[in-house]
């Protein structure tokens, strides 16, 4: 309110180019991102933006463009750390490019379920993001019809996709050997390994990345145990493990299923990282709290959901600046649950 009593107006981008000393159409290059302008004035602009509080309207930028300004995202899951750490990146990117972002659920894997997802989501218009990290995502990925944008958030593939298929992933690969790698460095004869599910058939990036590691090495292979998504599958899918004196080091497929395996290893009555070291995947919030704290690879599923939104943004927007396949870095942290195997005898 001024001090007169009335609702001030929303700045226009006339009132920000006035503020900048610059053109209103040199205003809105900034706004979309055009590579002609200087840095200094887009620094400028910026500014004043900041300054005047600024919004673009997304209706009238929609109807000046005669494109649909909105993303649907299709996934089967909302509440996993790494599924919804992708949707905040994918919203908080388009956020800022003044795009409008629904999520459509896929309930079903069945064929007629995901292909009534997919037909409503193109008709909102715009471009779809499926999140391929389980059978209803991937189905959903190859029913998309031709001629629509889309992206695909999928599995570390086994070798890079072509031009046709604007897909990004996390290194899955790399990250499961160097938390193998870290394991075994540590003095343990081998590492076994729970393992959430998979999105195909075929052997997953994160078990490729285990078996590369422990081949290396030499070391014994046992057969992975399959596990789910939560810790309930973990505590599960461990139970023997834990009992096993012999198993000294357990890599699991994410950070939940670890919390499970911990549970399983407490009730067995063995000491972590004492007589059991325990490493995790995603470094989901939790794992930097529990005792002990877990080891863990680090993968920035925020980043990746920005990364995703903007290749398609590119594509939306016909433009040349986004690399074609984008890849997420990691990291790996290690913390308490590791350590050396128990001295022998």
């Amino acid at each position: 309110m001024n001090v007169t009593g009335h609702t001030r107006s929303p700045a226009s981008i006339r009132d920000v180019a006035a503020a900048a000393g610059v053109s209103y159409q040199t205003v809105s290059r900034v706004i979309n991102g055009h590579p002609s302008v200087k840095p200094s004035t887009r620094e400028r602009v910026l500014a004043a933006i900041d300054e005047l509080g600024f919004r673009r309207n997304a209706t009238a930028l929609a109807l000046a463009s005669g494109r649909s300004r909105a993303v649907t995202v299709l996934t089967a899951n909302t509440t996993h750390y790494g599924y919804a750490s992708i949707l905040q990146g994918v919203e908080e990117a388009a956020r800022a490019a003044s795009y409008a972002v629904g999520i459509g659920v896929l309930e079903s894997a069945a064929e007629a379920a995901v292909a009534a997802e997919v037909r409503r989501a193109a008709d909102v218009g715009g471009g779809l993001i499926v999140i391929a990290y389980d059978p209803a995502g991937v189905r959903a990925l190859e029913a998309v019809p031709a001629g629509l944008p889309v992206v695909g958030v999928v599995e570390t593939p086994a070798s890079p996709p072509g031009d046709n298929r604007p897909w990004v992933w996390t290194d899955d690969r790399e990250a499961a050997y160097q938390a193998t790698r870290h394991l075994l460095s540590l003095g343990h004869e081998t590492v076994h390994y729970v393992a959430i599910p998979s999105s195909t058939r075929r052997t997953s990036a994160r078990t490729s990345g285990w078996r590369q590691a422990l081949k290396e090495a030499g070391a014994p292979e046992h057969r992975p145990v399959q596990g789910s998504w939560g810790p309930a599958g973990g505590y599960a899918a461990s139970r023997e493990l834990a009992r096993n004196p012999a198993v000294t080091a357990i890599l699991c497929g994410n950070d939940d299923l670890a919390l499970g395996v911990l549970r399983a290893l407490h009730e067995a009555g063995r000491s972590v990282p004492d007589e059991v070291s325990v490493a995790g995947f995603d470094d989901a919030p939790h794992s930097a709290y529990l005792t002990p704290s877990l080891t863990t690879v680090r993968l920035d599923f925020t980043g990746l959901g920005r990364s995703a939104f903007a290749l398609l943004h590119g594509v939306l927007e016909e433009s040349a600046q986004i690399a074609p396949h984008p890849v997420s870095v990691l990291e790996l942290v290690v913390r308490e649950s590791s350590g050396p195997p128990p001295a022998r005898g």
